[in-house]
């Protein structure tokens, strides 16, 4: 499968946001983004060029697909999953997105970025009802537990990473640090959910 290997930061200046992409970095002074707001490249302070219709549509794709960390088959997949869904399909993409395990583990605070969430879920350190789950795409279901594994638990990259997290941040979602596990309480809101895209750009681009 492929994978990006280029520094994360460019993607953030690319889309002029913070994506939340390198962990920790993105909370400090360290963030490229703060000191170098254009896209990357030798004419990135210079680009003014007018964006067409199609062109914005793409951008917010291209975005949410960095954010979730997710190649262009898998996000088109989650699309059609949607679409046969009931209710709004840009909220119910959404949904489905953070759904997935490596963003609950990331939600829970047990990792700093679901880059991060996804190598301690493919290294077997994440247990789903008691039981060890090694996919990253794995949907979690409302009332599942998702738990850290008791050899795993001195981790230093887990409990750095949850204090960032206050208890009540994501209401979909019940948090026990003590016992370094988290319950899956119900499909989250979209106005819940702290994504700063517009999802409906979307649809109308995978409608054309």
């Amino acid at each position: 499968m492929a994978v990006y290997t280029d520094a994360v930061c460019k993607l953030c200046r690319r889309e002029r946001q913070k994506l939340f992409l390198k962990g920790t970095k993105c909370y400090t002074e360290k963030c490229p983004i703060d000191s170098r707001n254009y896209p990357p490249g030798q004419h990135g302070t210079s680009r003014r060029m007018k964006i067409s219709e199609y062109g914005v549509q793409l951008r917010e794709k291209q975005k949410v697909k960095k954010i979730y960390g997710l190649l262009e088959r898998q996000f088109k997949n989650y699309f059609d999953k949607a679409i046969r869904q009931k209710g709004v399909t840009g909220e119910n993409l959404v949904k489905l997105l953070e759904r997935r395990l490596d963003s609950v583990v990331y939600r829970l605070g047990f990792a700093p970025s679901r880059k991060s969430a996804r190598q301690l879920i493919r290294h077997r350190h994440v247990l789903v009802d008691s039981r060890i789950t090694d996919i990253p795409s794995y949907l979690v279901a409302p009332g599942q537990v998702i738990k850290i594994k008791e050899k795993s638990k001195s981790l230093d990259l887990i409990h750095n990473s949850l204090k960032r997290i206050k208890e009540g941040t994501y209401p979909w979602l019940s948090i026990d640090k003590a016992s370094l596990s988290g319950t899956f309480l119900h499909i989250p809101e979209r106005a819940d959910i702290p994504l700063n895209a517009n999802e409906q750009l979307i649809v109308e681009l995978y409608s054309k």
